[in-house]
C-alpha cells in the first residue's frame, strides 16, 4: 500500500500536512456547526467534529511509513535528507 501511495505522488510531507489539516477541520467543523446551525443543537456538532478528527491518526501513521519508504527508495528530499545521510555515515 505504501509503495502504491508513493507511486501516486503522495509523499510523507503531504500525509503530515493532511493530518494537521484534519485537526484544524475538526475544530472548524465543531465551531462552525454550533454557530451556523443553531437549530440543530449540539448533536450535529458532536458528530462532525470527531468524524473529521478520526482522519488525523491515519495520516499521522501514513507519514512516517512513507518517509521510511522514501529513505529506502532514495526519493526523500529536503533538509532532512542531508541530516539522515550524515547520521548514516557517522554510524
Amino acid at each position: 500500500m505504501i509503495k502504491k501511495t508513493h507511486e501516486m505522488g503522495i509523499r510523507s510531507g503531504h500525509a503530515c500536512t493532511a493530518a494537521l489539516a484534519s485537526i484544524g477541520l475538526t475544530v472548524a467543523a465543531r465551531v462552525g456547526s454550533l454557530k451556523m446551525e443553531p437549530g440543530t443543537g449540539l448533536a450535529r456538532a458532536d458528530r462532525w467534529g470527531p468524524f473529521v478528527g478520526e482522519w488525523a491518526p491515519t495520516f499521522f501513521g501514513l507519514g512516517p511509513a512513507l518517509s521510511r519508504y522514501e529513505q529506502q527508495d532514495g526519493t526523500l528530499t529536503g533538509a532532512h535528507v542531508h541530516e539522515f545521510r550524515e547520521r548514516q555515515r557517522a554510524g
